[in-house]
């Protein structure tokens, strides 16, 4: 399976909500560089998101789809 860079991300936060809306519908994602961005230092190396090359279409149309509120 061959992985591709999805985005990058400069908080942890942000980074893993992006993973779970990808998980919600099934696709497996990887975050690189978790360990090395330090947010208290402005995040200086960005955290990817990576995800099987195959699912690149399926998970950017996802990700576009404007998040619901929570009631």
């Amino acid at each position: 399976m061959a992985l591709v860079e999805l985005g990058r991300f400069y908080s942890s936060f942000e980074a893993g909500v992006a993973r779970s809306r990808l998980a919600a519908d099934g696709i497996e994602t990887f975050l690189f560089d978790m360990e090395m961005s330090w947010e208290g230092l402005g995040g200086l190396i960005p955290i990817r998101l990576m995800i099987a090359e195959e699912d690149r279409d399926a998970a950017l149309a996802i990700l576009d789809q404007p998040q619901e509120p929570l009631r």
